[in-house]
């Protein structure tokens, strides 16, 4: 007898992203497996990850280690995540740390606890030279992210949500987001897997709380079921046609730029709407705004340069960048 649906599902995931991993493997030692880690917080998305790479990673030949991020946000955080550490352990996951980290207050309380999680990830990862971070989001935190993209009007890169690798060289892996959250959190039901609930993940002062327990459900009951495999499909549709738009974007720069970092306006002009805002992204970003601060707005003024001009004069952007239109150029400058 085989295992539970539920177990089953997970471990496939997994499965598929390890054999990915495998085939892409490079380092110096090419006789030394990959080590993959997973980032666990204790919540039940997480450990399903866990146990699942725990069980699939030996007999592919893989190394798996875990890492729990301690953000240090609420009372008893740090023996909290000592217990975490213990669970991956137990697991025989190794190597397993526990990195304390110190959360700013940029971008608001969400983003900068996730940008304090990011750096200790990636610091993780090169300490152990990890070739994979698994990170447990699910397909119903795919839907949320496309909502709030959707809420923001950030345009098709926003609504694609989150891809199933990103960062430096495809580091981080999504493995579930084609489960659903209630098929996680059964596995570890199923497996006797002792579970966290963030607190946060409930409180109606966070945005994607609020949400989950309010947007979602209010959704579902005027549109039906469903709701939550549409907003996934709609992700990787939007993921695909943003992809194509950034690769277009990407060539018609060379045709508008030249060497000394200004702009054509006649050509930019002449480009679509998607893809010479794209180019104008990319060229403001080069010239050093962070990406994280621009705003569909900020391009849109600037965009405004090429298809309104009307003598307005220089736009100021995050990160002390400039825009002005110099005769039929676009000068972009910092300071």
């Amino acid at each position: 007898m085989g295992p539970h649906p539920a177990v089953a599902a997970i471990r496939l995931a997994v499965r598929r992203v390890l054999h990915d991993v495998l085939t892409h493997h490079c380092t110096q030692d090419r006789h030394q497996p990959p080590l993959v880690l997973v980032a666990c917080s204790g919540g039940a998305d997480s450990m399903a990850l866990a146990s699942a790479l725990a069980f699939e990673a030996p007999k592919l030949g893989v190394r798996a280690g875990g890492v729990t991020i301690d953000h240090g946000l609420q009372e008893g955080s740090d023996l909290r995540a000592a217990e975490v550490a213990l669970r991956l352990r137990g697991l025989r996951l190794d190597p397993v740390e526990v990195v304390a980290v110190e959360v700013g207050r940029e971008g608001g309380p969400e983003a900068a606890a996730r940008d304090a999680r990011y750096a200790a990830l990636d610091a993780t990862a090169e300490r152990h030279g990890a070739t994979a971070v698994l990170l447990g989001h699910t397909r119903d935190d795919q839907a949320e992210t496309v909502l709030l993209g959707l809420a923001r009007g950030s345009g098709t890169r926003s609504l694609s949500g989150m891809a199933a690798a990103s960062g430096r060289d495809g580091r981080y892996r999504r493995p579930f987001l084609d489960v659903d959250r209630q098929t996680a959190r059964k596995a570890c039901l199923i497996q006797a897997l002792p579970v966290w609930d963030d607190p946060h993940n409930s409180d109606p002062a966070y945005t994607r709380s609020r949400l989950r327990h309010e947007g979602l459900p209010a959704l579902e009951k005027a549109l039906g079921k469903g709701v939550v495999e549409a907003l996934a499909r709609t992700a990787q549709l939007s993921r695909d046609d943003a992809d194509a738009l950034d690769a277009w974007a990407a060539d018609a720069e060379g045709t508008v730029l030249d060497e000394t970092g200004t702009l054509d306006v006649a050509a930019l002009f002449a480009l679509p709407p998607a893809v010479r805002r794209r180019v104008l992204r990319r060229a403001v970003i080069g010239a050093g705004s962070p990406a994280g601060s621009l705003f569909a707005r900020h391009i849109e003024e600037v965009d405004r340069l090429i298809t309104a001009w009307r003598g307005q004069g220089s736009i100021n952007l995050p990160g002390r960048v400039g825009v002005r239109r110099q005769g039929g150029r676009l000068v972009i400058r910092q300071g």
